[in-house]
């Protein structure tokens, strides 16, 4: 009966947390947030180590999130370079 109960417990919380992490429309990588909550309940399964898989899941994700905006900022930086490169070949006359 016990068994039937935390069953039922687990597949309730996992399809709560489903609920929100699907109906992202963020184009951003995800956080500790969803990676931790991924790892929790991976750790779970895998032995019972919820609170280690969500550690290293919030690490993981943290580390994503990081490099993702490394990307865009680096992506920026050339997009910008790109223009002042273009803006001084061209001159200020033949920019119309």
């Amino acid at each position: 009966m016990e068994s039937a109960m935390k069953t039922v417990m687990v597949a309730t919380m996992i399809a709560t947390l489903a609920i929100p992490l699907g109906m992202s429309a963020s184009a951003e990588e995800g956080g500790c947030l969803k990676y931790g909550a991924g790892g929790a309940v991976a750790g779970h399964f895998a032995g019972r180590h919820t609170m280690s898989g969500a550690a290293v899941g919030c690490g993981v994700g943290a580390w994503k999130r990081h490099r993702s905006r490394e990307a865009d900022r680096a992506q920026e930086r050339a997009y910008q370079q790109g223009l002042r490169d273009q803006d001084y070949r061209n001159g200020p006359d033949d920019r119309r």
